[in-house]
């Protein structure tokens, strides 16, 4: 019986509960005014969401997906706002996808939308370091945009870049041929056509439209606008950005670039092509038809070298592109590829011209002398690289040791009639003018030209500063290794410091050492001689001291800008400096006699002087001038 009661208790007791829980859900229910307002809310969040959508359509001009083809209720909608071209975005390929075309060197990625390139990765060279397995990628992640900007008959401005094209991958023969084309209609489009051929750099890129008449307005060239965001692609970033530059050719064959800066602009007239060019590599836009003008545009973007940067400079260029019959028609070239000089002159389009070799002679002793040169050992001979630099300095050295005989020799006379030219300077000491003109006269007697010492030394500049030239543009030292430089074309560094010295770096490289020790010998050893040969004018600076100063600057000059450079021209310096000490050691002590040196001189003194030349002639009756003046204003004091 107390178990029945104590089962019926339970009982009771679930059913309050129950009953309690039913009353507290039914309290908690909201108010039919609360339902009302959450409806409200949800409604407006809806609307909120559909003008958005909205929006964005009218942005981009693109509908989310495909409609159904035929359709000319969706149709309709379109036309609203991409107007002739509603017909692009009814079709299939009105979707985020891409296409690939790849040869032996390049894969290209093209999207449907905008029908440009998305990526262009060079497939036989690595960034940063050989064995990185980082392959050199031009284009990617959204880094270029080509863009044409659409004038329609019905007064809107649609961008190609926003708009869907359809593609068609054909073989014709070897070459691959891609077709993307934005339809206005069946027959009616805009067409860019890619031709990419086996092994090579070059992509035929070709533009047309058909049937656009009534859709383009044609008053007006269609702008087509091309920007690239470059990559970083080398080890030193203010080495690499140094090169960074839009080179461009114009006016049928003159070559000219926009400069460096934070902004620079430039706005050249018939343009042939355009080349955004990064230390190793480029990406140049060519035409067979010249652009009528290009706004050009580079922004540097690395601010502080100090610091690891993903991007060297932002580069834009603005060129429009002519109606004929109503009609676009152009064919360009696409090049991506290494901006390697024997590569980009094999094209025969000038695209070598963006390689900065120098201008005047220095850009002639480089192309008809250094190029060929060095090719020849490095290519040909299949030389290690930094074999080839050292037969390459020795060979340049060896066909200018007649010049450097002939400015030693120069020195040796020089310092043979040096006491006679104190003597002079004595005698003569309160009238420098007569000094001068006794000193003249005792060169033409010793049958000695004090230019002479001078014109071999010029003579050998324009070399010098042609190497300066090449060795930062040559392509082959690229991760070429050679002894503890594991790149040629970039800084050899043997200690990472802990923190930045200005100028300097962070870093020591080796071969910047050696070629200022070379440096510093190679000025000690022939200063003496050039102080002795050179002896003090009146009002001239004190050449001795100069020399004195010199030899310390040059070499702590080579030590710090020589720090961040290419290792390949730190060692030419040092093997040139090297052969150079070896050559004035020989010459001094095994060829030229000082003793000869001074009889000849005193045999030619008891001669009868030689007849003065033009120059000597003219700076006679200079000096003969000022005397003369010089006399007549102390008589009217």
């Amino acid at each position: 019986m107390e178990e029945k009661k104590l089962d019926l208790n339970s009982i009771i007791g679930f059913v309050l509960i129950f009953g309690l829980l039913i009353w507290i859900m039914y309290q908690n229910q909201p108010s039919e005014k609360e339902i009302a307002a959450e409806k409200a809310k949800k409604e407006l969040v809806a609307k909120q969401e559909a003008q958005a959508k909205a929006d964005k359509a009218k942005t981009t001009s693109l509908p989310a997906a495909a409609v159904t083809p035929g359709d000319t209720v969706q149709l309709a909608q379109l036309q609203k706002t991409l107007g002739g071209f509603a017909y692009s975005a009814t079709l299939p390929s009105a979707k985020e996808s891409f296409t690939t075309i790849e040869n032996e060197k390049i894969k290209l990625k093209i999207a449907n939308k905008g029908g440009y390139i998305v990526e262009a990765t060079l497939k036989e060279f690595e960034k940063f370091r050989k064995g990185s397995k980082q392959l050199v990628e031009l284009i990617k992640d959204n880094n270029s945009n080509l863009n044409l900007q659409l004038q329609t008959t019905d007064n809107r401005t649609l961008n190609s870049k926003d708009l869907f094209f359809e593609p068609t991958l054909e073989k014709v023969g070897a070459d691959q041929v891609l077709s993307m084309r934005l339809k206005a209609g069946v027959n009616e489009f805009l067409e860019y056509k890619y031709i990419l051929k086996p092994n090579d750099y070059l992509v035929g890129f070709d533009i047309r439209s058909q049937g656009l008449n009534r859709v383009l307005n044609s008053s007006k060239p269609v702008n087509l606008q091309w920007d690239l965001k470059t990559y970083r692609n080398e080890k030193s970033v203010s080495y690499e950005n140094r090169y960074a530059e839009i080179y461009y050719n114009y006016e049928d064959g003159k070559e000219s670039y926009v400069g460096q800066g934070d902004h620079k602009e430039e706005n050249p007239e018939k343009v042939d092509y355009i080349a955004f060019k990064q230390h190793f590599f480029a990406t140049i836009l060519q035409t067979n038809t010249a652009f009528a003008k290009a706004d050009l545009v580079s922004q540097n973007l690395v601010k502080d070298e100090k610091i690891d940067t993903v991007f060297t400079k932002q580069f834009n260029a603005t060129v429009p592109l002519a109606f004929t019959n109503g009609e676009i028609d152009y064919k360009m070239n696409w090049y991506f590829g290494p901006a390697d000089y024997k590569v980009l002159k094999s094209y025969d389009k000038d695209f070598q011209k963006i390689i900065p070799l120098g201008w005047g002679i220095f850009g002639w002793i480089n192309k008809l002398i250094f190029v060929p040169l060095f090719g020849f050992l490095s290519s040909t001979i299949g030389l290690s690289l930094g074999i080839a630099i050292i037969i390459f300095t020795i060979i340049i050295k060896l066909a200018m040791s007649p010049i450097t005989y002939k400015s030693f020799l120069s020195q040796a006379k020089m310092k043979v009639l040096r006491p006679d030219i104190n003597e002079l300077g004595e005698k003569y000491k309160k009238d420098p003018m007569k000094k001068q003109q006794e000193t003249m006269k005792l060169y033409n007697k010793a049958g000695v030209n004090p230019m002479a010492g001078c014109i071999p030394a010029l003579i050998q500049l324009p070399f010098m500063y042609a190497s300066f030239q090449f060795f930062p543009a040559a392509f082959e030292l690229r991760q070429k290794g050679f002894l503890w430089a594991d790149d040629l074309s970039s800084f050899d560094s043997v200690v990472k410091l802990p923190f930045h010295i200005p100028l300097y770096g962070d870093h020591i490289s080796l071969f910047p050492i050696l070629a200022a020790i070379a440096i510093f010998f190679y000025m000690k050893m022939t200063s003496g001689d050039q102080q002795m040969a050179a002896p003090q004018q009146e009002g001239m600076p004190d050449m001795a001291k100069m020399m004195k100063i010199m030899i310390y600057v040059s070499p702590l000059m080579m030590l710090i800008f020589f720090n961040s450079y290419g290792a390949g021209l730190s060692l030419y310096n040092f093997i040139s400096n090297l052969i150079t000490i070896g050559i004035m050691f020989v010459i001094k002590n095994y060829i030229v006699d000082s003793e000869k040196i001074h009889a000849q001189i005193q045999e030619n003194k008891q001669r009868e002087p030689k007849k003065p030349s033009k120059f000597q002639q003219r700076l006679q009756e200079v000096m003969e001038q000022q005397e003369a003046a010089k006399k007549a204003q102390n008589k009217k004091k």
